[in-house]
């Protein structure tokens, strides 16, 4: 192999990763500014007017199942409803976390006052008993209406199970519309975080959820930083080192 020649694949092959390593950083960029926007639009739902029965109802255009475009405006709005317990619809699910200690979310469907519709509470979290792993929290649910404050939030999120989904008091995960199959209720498509101070034995200290922009933008720096050392590379062993040569001779 020629010096020229080994000089132009160098060169060429130093471009190439230019490019490559500037690209995946910019589009780190990118990916960080759309989780920014992203946070703030949650942010400023959160800000909005609270949600009672009837708005709530009106934003989701509950005429049967609530559109795609309607649990879009919803998330994240906070709400104050009222309604009843259906107690005997509690769910606990099981490995969840709160203060980094394992335990239960509790899960209640409310049916909504003034209406036929029913949505799932996410009530809060409970310690688990570890030693008899059957039984399950004696967990208070106050009978006749009751008002509850927090936000619309998606279903818990699901963790990894082996076999069929559960049916049980306590499983792992809760998918909505198998969930409306199996209580006969007419839930809708959203879930309510419940907030406020620890009552019934509940705590609700939800995590804050954040826009992990943070992460995007480390990554881009670590792309940029490639893209210097190559470039710096480059120019000590393709121009640096001869020009050096030259003037020794």
């Amino acid at each position: 192999m020629t010096a020229r020649y080994r000089f132009w694949l160098i060169t060429i092959t130093s471009v190439l990763a230019l490019v490559a390593t500037l690209s995946l950083g910019r589009w780190q960029l990118a990916r960080a500014a759309q989780k920014e926007n992203l946070q703030a639009a949650m942010d400023s739902k959160g800000q909005q007017p609270r949600l009672d029965n009837r708005s709530l109802a009106a934003v989701l255009d509950v005429a049967g199942v609530a559109s795609v475009e309607g649990i879009a405006k919803a998330l994240h709005r906070t709400v104050n409803l009222r309604g009843t317990w259906v107690a005997g619809r509690t769910v606990f699910l099981d490995n969840r976390q709160m203060n980094a200690k394992p335990g239960l979310y509790v899960l209640t469907p409310l049916w909504l006052e003034g209406s036929a519709r029913v949505v799932l509470v996410q009530r809060g979290w409970v310690a688990r008993n570890f030693i008899d792993r059957a039984s399950v929290p004696d967990v208070a649910a106050p009978t006749g209406v009751v008002e509850i404050e927090g936000r619309i939030a998606p279903p818990p999120s699901k963790l990894y199970e082996l076999g069929a989904p559960e049916r049980g008091l306590i499983r792992q995960n809760l998918d909505l519309a198998q969930f409306r199959v199996e209580s006969g209720l007419a839930l809708l498509d959203v879930t309510v975080q419940q907030t406020g101070a620890a009552t019934e034995g509940l705590l609700r200290e939800w995590p804050v959820a954040s826009s992990g922009s943070a992460k995007n933008y480390g990554y881009a720096v670590q792309w940029f930083g490639l893209s210097a050392l190559i470039a710096i590379l480059y120019v000590w062993f393709q121009i640096g080192k001869r020009f050096i040569s030259r003037h020794r001779t």
